[in-house]
């Protein structure tokens, strides 16, 4: 598949579970066995970890399909970059998708960090310090409200993996794969499109 025809596939399934008619491909007992040697995913999802977030449903996929990558905010660290590349080379997949959500808890508590200035213990510390610099990035441009502020973080976010990992900055460079940075609707279900790097 191209960008282009796997974005297009992943707004289908989004739009047949937004209408209730989704159909559930390749979660038989032959899809099982034909993916027992080897996996042909032809997107990643790197979305956050909520449990309203479940990538495979909200656009309809079966198994095989994506390859999903999840943590609290989508936060990148050096295991995320290693899943992404490996997806990216030798997977060879043409497309990861940024999926973050509205009322997203990691988000929320890193905006409420900014405003109060108190830091939460534990290692949801590290999740904050790492959204951070994504808030104060939406609060420089005047954006304060959480949802709006969850858009900024999957714009960064996008930037930061091109930016970061040279394995996907090429391969987006070569129109092999392309960054999408998508927003999901938790009450309608929808998962829109806020940012692009490469063709789609």
């Amino acid at each position: 598949m191209t960008p282009a025809e796997a974005w297009r596939t992943l707004r289908e399934g989004n739009q047949r579970f937004v209408d209730g008619t989704s159909v559930h491909p390749n979660q038989d007992s032959l899809r099982r066995n034909e993916l027992v040697g080897a996996q042909n995913p032809f997107c990643v999802i790197f979305g956050c970890s909520d449990s309203r977030l479940a990538a495979e449903i909200i656009f309809d996929l079966g198994l095989g399909d994506a390859f999903v990558v999840r943590s609290a905010g989508q936060v990148i660290d050096a295991a995320v970059l290693g899943s992404l590349e490996y997806a990216i080379d030798p997977l060879g997949v043409p497309l990861i998708v940024i999926l973050g959500h509205d009322s997203c808890g990691a988000v929320t508590a890193t905006v409420d960090a900014y405003s109060t200035g108190s830091m939460p213990q534990g290692f949801v510390r590290d999740l904050v310090e790492r959204i951070m610099p994504s808030v104060i990035t939406a609060q420089r441009n005047g954006v304060t409200e959480v949802n709006d502020t969850v858009v900024e973080h999957v714009k960064q976010t996008g930037n930061r993996l091109v930016e970061t990992s040279q394995v996907i900055a090429k391969a987006v460079e070569e129109g092999r794969t392309a960054v999408l940075g998508v927003c999901y609707r938790l009450g309608e279900g929808r998962a829109e499109l806020v940012s692009g790097l490469g063709n789609v």
